[in-house]
């Protein structure tokens, strides 16, 4: 399955849950699209809710159906704590959604860009793949020709705060994890738990 490329703000409603980040996509219209609108909030099955968990959590780190099911399995493969939160930390170990927690970008699919078009530097070197698994300590900052662009100074003036477990030097544009996030700094509105029933389920 492909990644989607559609719409966010429609797909952000159709999940009930905002992708962005920001709430704004709910604001106006906090209801599935469609011509019923409102009132087509159906109860769902257990694996209808096992499925729409999954399909927040992917759609919300913007990746495809291969890479999702992959890193799980990674997660699965760590020894310590439970699948489920060490899968929520590794996507919060990836390179472009690291560059969004630094507030180079103002989306995960906006700094996604930025990692595609060779803007970004991991440890002073030129880093294109978003998938990159960044560590602690590791420094993520931008290409001198690339502090200027607009979308990076726009995203920094809308920049509402960092998590703790970033540390960010505005003055050099660069930062890194301090440390890895635990549970209760990753986001609320998932229940990763669904998550793991919908990937044992397949076996």
């Amino acid at each position: 399955m492909s990644r989607y490329t559609g719409p966010s703000w429609k797909q952000a409603r159709r999940l009930g849950i905002s992708l962005l980040g920001t709430g704004k996509e709910l604001e106006r219209r906090p209801y599935v699209p469609g011509q019923h609108g409102p009132n087509n909030r159906k109860k769902l099955s257990e694996y209808a809710m096992q499925l729409q968990e999954k399909q927040k959590l992917r759609h919300m780190y913007g990746m495809n159906e291969r890479q999702f099911a992959t890193l799980f399995k990674k997660a699965g493969k760590i020894k310590e704590g439970k699948q489920g939160v060490n899968f929520m930390i590794l996507l919060e170990q990836r390179l472009d959604n690291v560059v969004y927690r630094l507030g180079l970008a103002s989306t995960r699919r906006q700094a996604r860009q930025l990692v595609n078009h060779g803007h970004v530097t991991v440890d002073g070197k030129r880093v294109d793949i978003p998938s990159y698994e960044v560590s602690v300590g590791q420094v993520i900052g931008l290409r001198e020709k690339s502090k200027n662009l607009v979308v990076v100074k726009a995203a920094a003036e809308a920049l509402f705060g960092r998590p703790d477990f970033i540390t960010f030097d505005e003055e050099k544009l660069e930062g890194s994890l301090n440390r890895l996030p635990v549970r209760e700094e990753l986001p609320a509105e998932i229940d990763e738990s669904f998550v793991v029933e919908y990937y044992n389920k397949l076996g």
